[in-house]
């Protein structure tokens, strides 16, 4: 008889190697999961505020708010995409392991620091945070020669720009509103969205949908894109209402063509497509509420959370499930988890833009019902992929 030998040691090896620590492997392990963590959290820590918990914070209330979905949440979307997407446009390594943890580690402390009564402080960490994560992509590109992408690093300076005016307003040291940071660094991430839908969604459209024919026109692209940044310059210039109103509404026709191209009726069929389409589709239904608000025709609020909810929130969502599920090496398919997690934050997004609108009386209603649909779209994400972040990919392979 024919002795059967066992192979013992293999299945040992991959055991150990499924067990292995993994959070510091590439940027988008550490960084999605605190900004799920944050976005959860944002709600109840704004509550700790009203309650008096942090009565001598820094930045408290609105301003906090708005300074933590853009500077905190945001900004660790676009780092932990950056550093994995950098990687692979360059052939590079982006920051990872020390580098990467110390990086993460500097994030959190900014986002402590805003709670406490250091406010140089707090300027210091929230100006270094995107400056160094622009100094690692540059790094990655400039080495593999990428220079096609470079314009990110400086759109990373520019976040690092707006956040040193916001604090430096914040503390007095600038003869400027307090604000004025934050339409500069809400610019910046729309542009940075405006640029990565037009290369990912009718690409993922055509790959995860049969049948589907996502174009991409070439005037239609740069006149999208010329248009955030128009509405940059006249925020950053302060032109008149009326000229403002003018080309947010150009900019609103020309985003809807730029998405009607993308033949967003098709993409239902695939969650994981359906949600870039719905994100997307929020784009010119801002650009008309700014529009309108800008004209006095209606309050800015509106305006402002068809952006940070609805555009920001649903595609950031979006991009970091589908991003976390083909970079851990598993199959790109939404389950359960992440189709109810897309389908609280677009009812955040519609109790939070519309029902005010429809009746002012109800902000109040509104701003809690949709801040706890945004706080379970997030704890359903950090549920399903905290696991799968910490631990190596599924398919052995690096990252």
């Amino acid at each position: 008889m024919a002795t059967v030998f066992i192979p013992l040691e293999e299945p040992i090896r991959r055991a150990r190697r499924d067990r292995r620590w993994a959070l510091w492997d590439l940027g988008f392990r550490p960084f999605y999961l605190l900004a799920a963590m944050l976005a959860m959290l944002s709600v109840p820590l704004w509550a700790l505020q009203f309650s008096g918990l942090f009565g001598a914070s820094y930045l408290r209330g609105a301003a906090w708010h708005a300074h933590e979905m853009v500077f905190g949440y945001a900004l660790a979307v676009i780092v932990g995409f950056l550093f994995t997407a950098g990687r692979n446009w360059s052939g590079q390594p982006t920051p990872t392991g020390r580098p990467l943890m110390a990086l993460a580690l500097l994030w959190v402390a900014a986002r402590i620091a805003v709670l406490m009564p250091y406010g140089a402080a707090a300027a210091v960490l929230n100006i270094a945070v995107p400056w160094l994560a622009a100094w690692g992509l540059w790094r990655a590109l400039h080495a593999g020669g990428n220079r096609r992408n470079y314009f990110f690093v400086g759109l990373l300076v520019m976040m690092g720009v707006a956040a040193g005016v916001f604090h430096l307003a914040q503390l007095g040291a600038l003869a400027l509103p307090a604000g004025l940071g934050l339409p500069l660094a809400l610019d910046v991430v729309l542009f940075m969205i405006a640029v990565m839908a037009g290369r990912v969604v009718p690409m993922f459209s055509n790959n995860g949908v049969p049948g589907m024919q996502a174009r991409r026109d070439d005037r239609v692209e740069r006149s999208a894109l010329a248009t955030v940044l128009v509405i940059a310059a006249f925020d950053a210039l302060g032109v008149p209402a009326p000229a403002l109103a003018a080309a947010l509404a150009a900019a609103a026709v020309v985003h809807t063509w730029r998405w009607w191209l993308w033949q967003p009726w098709k993409a239902l069929a695939n969650p994981l497509v359906w949600v870039l389409h719905a994100a997307y589709a929020w784009l010119p239904v801002h650009l008309v509420l700014r529009a309108g608000a800008a004209l006095g025709w209606w309050a800015s609020g509106p305006a402002t959370h068809a952006l940070t909810v609805g555009v920001i929130g649903l595609i950031t969502l979006g991009m970091i499930t589908r991003t976390a599920l083909g970079h851990t090496g598993r199959p790109l398919r939404a389950g359960p988890f992440e189709r109810l997690a897309y389908g609280a934050m677009l009812s955040a997004a519609l109790v939070r833009v519309f029902l005010p609108l429809a009746w002012p009386a109800s902000l109040v209603s509104a701003a809690l019902l949709s801040s706890g649909l945004w706080s379970l779209a997030f704890a359903l994400y950090l549920w399903r992929y905290t696991p799968m972040l910490m631990r190596p990919r599924a398919d052995g392979q690096p990252g």
